[in-house]
């Protein structure tokens, strides 16, 4: 009997315990439904309030320092460039390049003559073009197509057409080409003004004749110049990229990701030839400007400011007793130019034009190439404390050069004005262009005096201030002057530019 009691008491303590660990379980796996429930309540409540077209992405990073930044991504920020990719590279095109070279004669040929004319060999070369309008007009490098007696477009269907050289500025090494062509797909032009450093860009091209090849990178550098080796005016005011870019490349397009043309590949940083890391293309604000003028007058209104200025450094700037460090130092200014009319001084610092803040010289080569002489800018100096701002008429290319109302033009100190028919008459001349004034400049350094009819230049004869202007702008080293004095002596003169 006691024993029965002892298991009957086993068997309920027993029960006991299981009905504990039942309960205890009971509870373990419910916390755990209601943990798992709550969990997917909250993350289905994120999900639910969150917009699908616009979702944001967020990192912390706090675990190094204790005041730490959200950096958020949006989904349409993300980067992809099959839109920018599929549609750009349907503007972008192979350019051939056919040079005629007269073989060289031998020693035989100079000693035993040659029975004929020299044969001619053909050299081949190629690049890459944007196609900028429907109906044609394609814009590739002057580099590319320089010396070309044959040039041949193939667009990216593989039709083929011979282009015709509408115009060239080696200044910027833009050209520009025409093909009789119509409905063509275009790039549209972005604002290269508005690209940021760290952006995504597409460089667009032939490389090594691949055709359409498309390679990205971001934006490294903004107004990034290089040495020139050349001695040659050059605009270079680039924006630097680490896109691959190799030869063939020359000419072709980089685009943002919205598919835009902001600016035009033009050449690498490299000690073997090929793609190193470092790629630049030239703006579009620039580009698209040069078109224009292209299009319209068949060379390049350039307008200048007429100063020489240099690049500051915290030590130049301490050497020089200034302030600051920020922008361009102007070491001279040229008498009676643009500049010089408009007040500003040797010494004065150039920090901004038409507000926008200049860091060094090719952004200011950048700014000014965007106008034509005669067009309005606004600039900022500095004159110890004392800031100025000054509105002014830009000048023409060759320094010195500003058009007035009344059709005359100031060259190089002298005030030209077409001669009056009275005075062409006298002497029997048919047009010429009179030196109405002079002040000190290269023509009164020249000799020539008030009163002189000028009627040749570089051998070409002039009626109109404008045709000195289209002439010097052709010229690169100096121009030959000839002309009358009242008492009919001619003269001539000779000026380096």
């Amino acid at each position: 009997m006691f024993k029965m009691q002892i298991y009957i008491k086993m068997a309920y303590n027993l029960r006991s315990d299981m009905i504990k660990i039942f309960m205890d379980m009971k509870k373990n796996i419910l916390t755990i439904l209601l943990s798992l429930i709550a969990g997917g309540l909250a993350a289905y409540g994120i999900v639910s309030l969150k917009d699908r077209n616009n979702v944001v992405y967020s990192y912390s990073d706090n675990m190094s320092i204790p005041n730490y930044t959200d950096v958020k991504f949006e989904e349409g920020h993300f980067p992809d460039f099959t839109f920018a990719a599929e549609n750009a590279v349907k503007a972008v095109v192979h350019v051939k390049v056919i040079v005629k070279e007269t073989a060289q004669p031998s020693i035989f040929d100079f000693f035993f003559g040659y029975g004929g004319e020299m044969p001619q060999r053909e050299m081949v070369g190629a690049g890459s073009g944007v196609i900028i309008s429907s109906d044609g007009y394609i814009v590739t490098n002057n580099h590319v197509i320089e010396g070309a007696d044959n040039i041949q477009v193939t667009l990216d269907n593989n039709k083929s057409y011979k282009a015709k050289l509408v115009g060239t500025d080696p200044a910027t090494d833009i050209a520009l080409l025409k093909i009789d062509a119509e409905n063509l797909p275009v790039i549209p032009y972005g604002d290269s003004d508005e690209l940021r450093l760290g952006e995504w860009v597409l460089a667009i091209g032939n490389p090594y004749n691949l055709r359409s090849t498309i390679t990205a990178g971001i934006v490294s550098a903004k107004a990034r110049s290089m040495p020139n080796y050349s001695g040659e005016f050059r605009i270079e005011s680039f924006i630097q990229t680490d896109a691959a870019v190799n030869s063939g490349n020359s000419g072709g397009a980089l685009v943002n990701t919205k598919g835009e043309l902001v600016g035009i590949n033009t050449a690498i940083a490299s000690k073997t030839g090929s793609y190193a890391g470092y790629s630049f293309a030239v703006p579009v604000t620039i580009v698209r400007k040069v078109v224009a003028d292209l299009k319209e007058f068949g060379q390049v209104q350039r307008a200048v400011l007429g100063i020489t200025m240099q690049n500051l450094t915290d030590e130049y700037a301490k050497e020089l007793g200034l302030n600051t460090a920020q922008g361009v130092y102007i070491y001279e200014v040229e008498r009676g130019g643009a500049a010089d009319m408009a007040g500003i001084k040797k010494g004065d610092v150039l920090v901004a034009i038409n507000g926008s803040k200049i860091k060094n010289g090719a952004e200011v080569q950048e700014h000014v190439s965007k106008y034509r002489p005669g067009d309005e800018i606004e600039i900022t100096t500095l004159r110890g404390d004392k800031e100025i701002r000054s509105t002014f008429k830009l000048q023409g290319k060759s320094t010195g050069r500003l058009y007035a109302d009344n059709g005359s033009m100031n060259l190089f100190g002298a005030e030209l004005a077409a001669a009056s028919e009275d005075k062409l008459e006298k002497l029997g001349l048919e047009g010429g262009v009179e030196v109405k004034s002079i002040s000190k400049g290269k023509l009164m350094d020249a000799g020539i005096k008030k009163g002189f009819i000028i009627t040749y230049v570089n051998q070409y004869s002039v009626s109109d201030p404008k045709d000195i202007n289209d002439i010097i702008s052709k010229s690169r080293r100096s121009i030959l002057i000839e002309g009358v004095y009242p008492d009919g002596k001619v003269y001539y003169y000779g000026i380096g530019i």
